[in-house]
């Protein structure tokens, strides 16, 4: 595998290639089971959630960390998208088309008008639903995530 540093951005496709490479390469498909990629997915959100414990809220841009912290916190960052990119390979998931599907549905259940500076779940809102953005669209949404549940 080539160097990354010098790049400015990276595909999920690329990610997801070059994850299907390196586990080829270490015969480790055998293990990249979908119940086994979440379980190492979890214990690296676990690693994760470490950097955080203790400290309170922490301001965006991180003031104060040092640089090793960081670091430390991007190789986390990094076990957490390449397993999840894994995982959605392994799965047959276009990450990248469902994340946006799921942008669209919230933009749907979140209508601006309705949820500007709030952070009351879409289930707290006290509206018509079918009627929100004039279409019937939420009425859609809701019903696409109801089925999504069960």
């Amino acid at each position: 595998m080539s160097s990354v540093m010098e790049k400015e951005g990276v595909s999920l496709e690329e990610l997801k290639k070059k994850m299907a490479e390196f586990a080829k390469e270490r015969d480790w498909d055998q293990f990249h089971s979908p119940r086994n990629l979440l379980l190492a997915l979890v214990g690296e959100v676990g690693e994760l959630s470490e950097i955080f414990q203790w400290k309170g809220e922490v301001p965006r841009g991180l003031p104060g960390w040092k640089d090793e912290e960081k670091q430390h916190l991007g190789e986390e960052l990094s076990d957490v998208l390449l397993y999840l990119v894994r995982l959605s390979d392994v799965c047959g998931v276009d990450l990248g088309k469902a994340a946006l599907r799921k942008l669209e549905l919230n933009a749907i259940k979140y209508p601006v008008k309705l949820c500007k500076g709030s952070s009351k779940k879409h289930t707290q809102f006290d509206v018509d639903k079918s009627n929100v953005n004039g279409d019937g669209a939420a009425a859609a949404a809701a019903a696409a995530d109801q089925g999504q549940q069960q």
